[in-house]
């Protein structure tokens, strides 16, 4: 099996999980926090929604200046529907599913950059910024279904069995 084949794998099922735990995001309580120090519950699921679209930017830039000069253009996505945070897991998927199918091993092998106002903090293979983006969005799925718990909501199988649902994600 080629790393194409094995990253597209890893997309689809992590599309899947991250679906079922974004489906059940309740409307309206972007700004809520279970800490001062932790991150609002609509920037989380923001993040988990569009994660997988590292996938394209790990194959298709060489590099990711999170404080260029001149200051970042970038703006998280601003949604308040459940839908629309769905929506935008699904754009994602699909620019990284696209990504894959239009690279090859050789080109994983390449080096790719994050930089922090000009200066590299990493430098890795991009199958390696692959893999470690999947892992990333474990973890931050994770700190969601925390999220859920605390407001009420059903955690669903992720994994295995949760405590509101006993099937197997």
């Amino acid at each position: 099996m080629n790393l194409t084949d094995l990253f597209t794998a890893q997309l689809e099922r992590e599309a899947d999980r991250c679906r079922r735990a974004l489906e059940r995001v309740p409307e309206g309580r972007n700004d809520w926090k279970p800490h001062e120090k932790s991150m609002g519950f609509g920037y989380l699921a923001t993040l988990v929604a569009t994660m997988p679209g590292w996938v394209a930017m790990a194959i298709t830039q060489d590099e990711l200046d999170l404080d260029p000069p001149g200051g970042s253009s970038f703006k998280p996505l601003e949604w308040s529907t459940t839908a629309e945070l769905v929506a935008a897991l699904d754009d994602a998927v699909a620019k990284a599913r696209a990504a894959l199918a239009g690279t090859t091993d050789e080109h994983l092998q390449t080096p790719w950059r994050l930089l922090v106002a000009g200066n590299v903090v990493l430098e890795d293979p991009r199958w390696m910024v692959i893999a470690e983006t999947f892992t990333h969005l474990a973890h931050h799925r994770g700190q969601l279904t925390v999220y859920l718990r605390l407001n009420e909501v059903p955690v669903p199988s992720i994994y295995g069995p949760s405590a509101d649902e006993q099937t197997f994600g």
